[in-house]
């Protein structure tokens, strides 16, 4: 008698297409275990025989070391009658129970391929396209599941005999990777001047480097759609890239061959570096060095640098190997489009949009299915927070505290992503960006198709923001065909969607701070300064900011002039030309804003804090016309971020004594700050001494407002800003309060799909 037994184990999670039928192979066959692993619709199925110690061993190597790329989200082990044999095998894929595949993102270059590229005796020297299982594009070459190459845009290339023996050999690295090729069989690369002169391989690649070298603007083909690329060092280069693409002042991403190129930019520390080198590679935003050698109009006015490393093959490429002619150091790398258009992907559409923009096109003939820009996060306390969640990220999915019916929520209208869910999955798609203009919408729709596609979810509920004017929220409606529309308030949207992404199931309220630029609010106001006792069913307003009037709507977004003058008619302090924002409103203009302000006309009241943190940006003198979103707050951050606030407080009135939520009055801050302005206190102090104030208001209103609860959760787009974050945490978690904030998805409104996702199924 021998203990010999059989168990079956069921792998949830995303185990196909990242090398994970071959590690279990090896792994049983080096515990001398016989049986065999399968993919099937829910994940992989794997029968071990064997003695019952062997079998325990390979279960803890499963659990414990899994694939780099592969997410495990369950293993269920059941005993089941022994079969025999000596072999262990990967079984053919089944897809006959109607269960659901996880599928992998887009996955930067792995040590091994590198290692490859760079070894004059691999056949994949210089391969442009070298990926195995650890790497390489998934999300956006995928049509369809199950996914084999036939349902991938690799379909179009035929594998070379030496390809398609590694691509069947269990024990190689590349085994079932299906955009596997070398340089015999794969895509080929191509360059392209403004004259049409075309070169291809290794000139096409001289002639790109020369290119950037020389001052030029290059199209880059990568893998979720085009780059413009010029050297980064080169002002004038710089400067022309952000006139063509009509950029103004907002930052431009910068790419750098590997971790040591970062660190000549920009401190790194070693949670940025470890996101910096990982399999997503995010633009990472991180602290400039005072001497990094860029050009200071890669990012105007702002301290930070957002820093990537090359993460394809053809990027490192690009940089160059030893021996090629030398490139530049470090490239700016952003999207090839204009400002506020979808990424170009297709190879037809980047040569017609991009004819004005770039001097030459570097491109391949795999074709992209998905357009996916760059994901981008910052560093929060020695914790990820996600600014843009897209490449390397999208479509992971979110793990739910609750089970959902089939559901597609389309997010809002700023920084757009749509989720679709059911069961206990959410799928987020990649960031699409604003809606406002067609193309957009038309990514909209093909993202949604997409998702859907991918994922098997066939939604029976449809989710939308609240605000009627949404393009978001009347595409919903126009496609809902008989299908309930359920409309969310955005900030309890947002609140909802930090408490889903920390595992919360709803039994419970938190006390939410919900700051953001904008959102509708039930009473027909623009709310941002929120304060919500919530759980996915409802929320209570405890406080908000005092309502000021938004004159011009976007008019006084993209002035924060107007927003300083607005709050100083509010706060009674009177316009003097002493003040930088008054100063910088033109006479007549003054006299029409001061006729809005008095009658009301073209104005809506807002409770906004991002206006806020515009308008004290205003008075401090920092920026009074913006070029992007949130510019001024960012700047104003900036200068305050080393800088104590000294002894001076700053503070709101919060008046709990009425009928209804409390109100936050900032008006003896406006006046303190006016103040400090006509003492002539620098810029930075000014900033340091509000954004104390904002975190002592948090603090104050968390100890008055959180009835019943000990949980503070921070959302909304203001808490992208590091300093505010960090102080407000470290100051909540000091009074005892558990505080909760993004790490999954964006506190943006990139996030409020997954909190629709929530709300819409508790009503």
């Amino acid at each position: 008698m021998t203990g010999r037994c059989r168990r079956r184990v069921m792998v949830h999670g995303v185990v196909q297409g990242v090398g994970f039928r071959p590690f279990v192979y090896t792994a049983a066959v080096e515990a001398g275990l016989s049986g065999c692993v399968r993919n099937d619709s829910c994940g992989a199925i794997i029968e071990v025989e064997g003695e019952p110690g062997d079998i325990e061993g390979f279960l803890d190597r499963l659990r414990a070391d899994p694939p780099p790329l592969a997410v495990i989200e369950t293993v269920a082990v059941q005993d089941i009658p022994t079969v025999g044999g000596t072999d262990f095998r990967i079984a053919d894929t089944s897809r006959s129970d109607g269960g659901r595949t996880l599928v992998s993102p887009d996955v930067a270059i792995c040590a091994d391929c590198e290692a490859e590229q760079r070894d004059p005796s691999d056949r994949r020297y210089r391969h442009p396209f070298v990926n195995c299982t650890n790497c390489g594009p998934r999300f956006t070459i995928i049509a369809a599941l199950p996914y084999d190459r036939v349902n991938t845009t690799m379909a179009g290339f035929p594998m070379c005999a030496e390809c398609a023996g590694e691509y069947a050999d269990p024990t190689d690295r590349r085994f079932h990777a299906q955009p596997v090729c070398c340089p015999r069989c794969g895509p080929t690369l191509s360059y392209r001047d403004r004259k049409g002169h075309r070169s291809t391989s290794e000139d096409g690649l001289r002639r790109a480097r020369r290119l950037l070298r020389d001052g030029g603007i290059l199209a880059v083909k990568g893998i979720g759609g085009y780059h413009l690329a010029c050297d980064a060092a080169d002002d004038d280069a710089v400067s022309e890239l952000r006139r063509r693409k009509k950029r103004g002042d907002k930052p431009f991403a910068v790419m750098v061959a590997d971790l040591a190129g970062a660190r000549t930019l920009c401190t790194v520390d070693d949670c940025s570096a470890r996101l910096l080198s990982g399999p997503q590679r995010p633009i990472v935003l991180l602290a400039r060095s005072p001497s990094a050698p860029v050009a200071a109009s890669v990012a105007p006015h702002n301290p930070d640098l957002g820093v990537m490393l090359a993460y394809t093959p053809l990027h490192t490429l690009l940089f160059g190997l030893p021996g090629d002619e030398p490139g530049p150091a470090a490239l700016v790398m952003t999207s090839g489009n204009l400002g506020g258009e979808p990424i170009c992907h297709r190879d037809d559409d980047a040569a017609e949009r991009l004819s004005h923009l770039a001097d030459g096109w570097l491109s391949h003939d795999r074709p992209i299915l998905v357009p996916c820009d760059d994901s981008v996060v910052r560093v929060v306390s020695g914790t990820e927070l996600p600014i843009r969640r897209s490449r390397g990220y999208a479509p992971l999915p979110v793990a739910l505290p609750m089970s959902v019916q089939p559901t597609l929520a389309v997010g809002a209208d700023l920084k757009n992503t749509l989720a679709v869910a059911e069961g206990r999955y959410a799928w987020l798609s990649q960031h699409i960006g604003d809606m406002d203009d067609l193309a957009t919408l038309t990514a909209f729709e093909s993202a949604a198709g997409h998702l859907g596609a991918l994922t098997g979810v066939h939604p029976e509920l449809v989710v939308a923001d609240a605000h009627p004017g949404y393009r978001s929220t009347s595409w919903a409606h126009r496609h809902a065909d008989g299908r309930p529309v359920r409309q969310v308030q955005h900030h309890h949207a947002h609140i909802a969607a930090v408490m889903a992404e920390h595992g919360l199931d709803g039994a419970g309220q938190v006390l939410g701070f919900a700051f953001d630029g904008t959102g509708y609010g039930p009473d027909g106001a623009v709310w941002g300064g929120e304060v919500l006792l919530a759980d996915y069913k409802a929320f209570r307003r405890m406080a908000h900011l005092r309502y000021v009037p938004l004159p011009g709507g976007d008019v006084s977004v993209l002035r924060p002039y107007r927003m300083a003058m607005a709050h100083l008619w509010a706060a009674g302090v009177p316009w003097a030309d002493d003040l930088a924002p008054v100063d910088a409103c033109p006479p007549n203009e003054r006299g029409v804003l001061r006729h809005q302000l008095e009658t009301g006309l073209g104005c809506v009241p807002t409770s906004s804090m991002g206006r806020l943190f515009d308008a004290v940006s205003a008075l401090a003198g920092v920026r009074q016309v913006v070029d992007y979103e949130a510019q001024a707050a960012i700047e104003l951050e900036g200068l305050s971020r080393d800088v104590g606030p000294g002894a001076v407080r700053y503070r709101f009135d919060v008046d709990l004594d009425v009928d209804g939520p409390a109100l936050i009055d900032p008006a003896p801050l406006l006046r303190a700050a006016v103040d400090d302005v006509r003492a002539g206190v620098p810029a930075g102090v000014i900033g340091a001494r509000f954004h104390a104030a904002v975190a002592e208001l948090i603090v104050d209103l968390a100890v008055e407002c959180a009835t019943g609860t000990g949980t503070v959760a921070l959302s909304g787009g203001v808490f992208q800003n590091m300093l505010l974050t960090r102080n407000s945490s470290t100051a909540l978690a000091a009074k005892g309060f558990e505080v909760i904030t993004h790490h999954r998805v964006p506190p943006n409104d990139g996030g409020v799909a997954l909190g629709q996702l929530m709300v819409g199924n508790s009503g």
